[in-house]
């Protein structure tokens, strides 16, 4: 299949050949017909694309903010790299998209194959779109009108959240896709509009929908228009569907109103608001959230579990389906604003017309390749690069951000030789493994679990799909590297346990695979020093490891119990397997305390305290904490034992204090061992030597998922 995608460095929009995604559960695959671009937001990404760096920085002084505090914790170079990473990973364009249903996940009842439907899929050929964003069309709606719909709903949400009564004066500020489709549904509510816009095209259109039409290049007085329009009573509701950056269209609209009149942001503005200006009239003003109730909600467009329509009557798909009645019933006009169509192989050119005509509307995209030509899982990509036996073959699944970044570059300069990398959209997988030297990209798990080429997996998914994976890999006989956590409960845990000791029989050099999980920390060279210098020391230690994680909401997928497992299993099992690394002996008692809100009896596991003690009557207290400043280090790890220190500082400074020997090891670049890890991996899988005993695996596992139901339970 092919989509379109834009390089946020460059500002470059291109059609990139990737494999079919894969179908998650609550989702629907689709064979696009036609998508819309849209030529508000689309164009507002281009932009920003082709912007300078110094543009892009003055456009997100939030994100200036933490790359500076990044760098001080981390060093200038991790720092440059983690943004220039981030900024070389293109983006997927669109999210109005028609067309008919290939594929139903098990657990959607609501469509079925051969439905014709619209979404908020990218421009794609096929799109994967989970169940709540996806809406049936009626038969006699056309594609070509019913591709507005997605668009069309985010001018809906606006309108619902003003609440026009019959005859109510209503002010349209931006006559573009959005303004145009606000402004007709507005008259359908039976209310008097006034459309501005410095285009003169779009305010005959508006004229054409019924609004009496101002624009501010050629007219003056602009208060003296508004005020003659509402009759002199001020306007009911202002509506902004526009873009700037200036203050004075808030300020404006404000003064246009009436006592206690509404405005609605839809667009983008200036918000440095003057409080006179809302006070004296008491006007209430709201930002508008895309499509409606249930957008970014995880719980809706994720898990598909919808609101209950006597609580909350519209959500975004109840939106959908409510502007495709109007257009079924012929309420609205979508035919006046198409500007233009292209073949989607043509995409690039459409792009250019976005970028060169402030007055397009609606630019259709067209879909005409064969179905079967689509729906292909696997393709090939780097056709020079040549597998060598002599090496681990291996396999990836998960190409997110730390995958990309870190994780796959790091195998790759080891020697093993990269087969197939897989991710669930195929965006990834391809532009990743193009750039790393992958063999093929995939979407299909199967095809290189069932390869028997690939004699190596590395898994980089999400936290809940580990042992799945695992176990699989296991049965399957490949070698497997799981970047934590290794499960997430004890069933799971047991169930790879199981399946290693069945699996993996030492007495046939056949059977014997290796079992790694990715606790880097441990080959970081700093550790490896402290490690080293800890262990001609008999005495006890005392451990103390600060970790300033800093804060993640709680809708985040990590902290979701069932995705992610909490940050304890997903993040605190590093620095609880450094311990174990560090003292080099069996962790014998675990306890824990985490924070409770004082506002809310929550208990906050993410910032807690967790206490391990030792068979040789070492102990260690890693303080896991959310509720710190990002400029402080992230990470310290202090040591004591027999009349001696170690302090190391954000895998950069270490110190030691009443060593014989020893005084400093400083790093200019941080240094966490994730290049050290694969290597050490890949060396064991050649030799059949583990990187780590697999007991020490498992008990770490076993005591990180002790430590978290202790927290839960608290």
């Amino acid at each position: 299949m092919k989509q379109i995608l834009q390089d946020i460095n460059s500002g470059e929009t291109s059609i990139v050949e990737c494999p079919a995604p894969a179908l998650s559960s609550n989702s629907v695959k689709i064979a696009t017909s036609l998508s819309l671009i849209s030529t508000g937001t689309e164009r507002m990404l281009v932009d920003f694309g082709e912007a300078s760096y110094l543009n892009k920085a003055l456009q997100q002084p939030e994100k200036v903010k933490m790359v500076i505090d990044k760098a001080f914790n981390d060093g200038i170079t991790t720092t440059y790299e983690a943004v220039k990473s981030k900024l070389s990973q293109p983006i997927p364009l669109g999210y109005s998209n028609v067309g008919v249903v290939q594929e139903v996940s098990a657990d959607v009842s609501s469509f079925k194959v051969g439905d014709r439907v619209v979404s908020n899929g990218i421009h794609a050929d096929i799109v994967a779109v989970k169940n709540n964003l996806c809406a049936r069309i009626p038969d006699n709606v056309e594609d070509d009108c019913a591709v507005f719909t997605v668009v069309g709903s985010i001018a809906l949400q606006g309108i619902r959240l003003a609440k026009p009564t019959l005859g109510e004066s209503f002010v349209v500020a931006g006559a573009g896709l959005i303004g145009l489709l606000t402004v007709q549904l507005l008259r359908a509510n039976g209310c008097r509009v006034l459309a501005i816009d410095p285009d003169e095209d779009k305010l005959k259109l508006a004229a054409d929908f019924g609004a009496e039409t101002y624009n501010p290049l050629s007219e003056s007085d602009f208060l003296s228009k508004a005020n003659s329009f509402s009759k002199d009573q001020g306007v009911d509701g202002v509506i902004i569907t526009a873009s700037t950056k200036s203050n004075d269209l808030i300020k404006q609209a404000a003064q246009m109103c009436r006592k206690k009149g509404r405005i609605i942001l839809v667009g983008v503005v200036g918000l440095d608001l003057d409080r006179s200006d809302f006070y004296e009239k008491e006007i209430s003003l709201q930002v508008s959230c895309s499509y409606g109730p249930g957008r970014y909600d995880s719980l809706y467009e994720d898990q598909g579990i919808d609101y209950p329509i006597g609580y909350v009557r519209w959500t975004e798909q109840r939106n959908f389906e409510a502007f495709l009645d109007l257009l079924s019933k012929g309420v609205l006009d979508v035919r006046s604003l198409i500007s233009s169509r292209y073949a989607f192989t043509e995409a690039a050119k459409a792009y250019q017309e976005l970028k060169g005509n402030a007055s397009n509307l609606g630019i259709i995209l067209e879909y005409n390749s064969h179905i079967k030509d689509r729906l292909s899982r696997s393709i090939a990509l780097n056709t020079n690069t040549t597998i060598s036996g002599e090496t681990p073959i291996l396999g990836f699944i998960g190409g997110g951000n730390y995958a990309s970044r870190i994780l796959i570059p790091a195998f790759r300069s080891t020697g093993a030789s990269l087969h197939s990398l897989v991710t669930a959209n195929g965006i990834n997988s391809v532009i990743h493994g193009k750039k790393e030297g992958f063999l093929h990209a995939s979407t299909d798990v199967d095809s290189i679990m069932n390869n028997p080429e690939i004699d190596t997996l590395v898994i980089a998914t999400r936290h809940h799909l580990n042992p799945k994976y695992v176990v699989d890999g296991l049965k399957a006989n490949k070698n497997i590297w799981v970047e934590k956590p290794l499960a997430l409960d004890f069933e799971n845990l047991s169930l790879i346990e199981d399946t290693y000791n069945r699996y993996n029989d030492k007495t046939d050099s056949s059977r014997g695979v290796q079992l790694m999980v990715g606790f880097n920390r441990r080959y970081s060279p700093q550790i490896l020093q402290m490690h080293s210098l800890l262990s001609d020391v008999e005495a006890p230690k005392s451990i103390v490891m600060t970790i300033n994680a800093g804060f993640i909401p709680q809708d985040h997928w990590t902290q979701d119990s069932k995705q992610g497992g909490g940050r304890i299993i997903g993040e605190c099992c590093h620095f609880i397997d450094l311990m174990r690394f560090l003292v080099g002996k069996k962790i014998i008692s675990v306890s824990a305390r985490a924070m409770e809100s004082t506002f809310s009896s929550t208990i906050m596991s993410d910032t807690s305290s967790i206490t391990l003690g030792f068979e040789d009557g070492s102990f260690g207290s890693i303080l896991y904490l959310a509720n710190g400043p990002s400029s402080f280090p992230k990470e310290r790890i202090e040591v004591f034992t027999d009349g001696k220190a170690l302090q190391l500082n954000n895998f950069r400074k270490l110190h030691g204090y009443g060593w014989k020997n020893f005084k400093k090891f400083n790093l200019w670049k941080q240094d966490k061992g994730q290049t050290a890890c694969p290597k050490a991996f890949i060396e064991s899988v050649k030799s059949g030597s583990p990187c780590i005993p697999v007991h020490e695996i498992f008990e770490v596992a076993r005591i990180t998922i002790e430590a978290n139901n202790l927290l839960q339970k608290q």
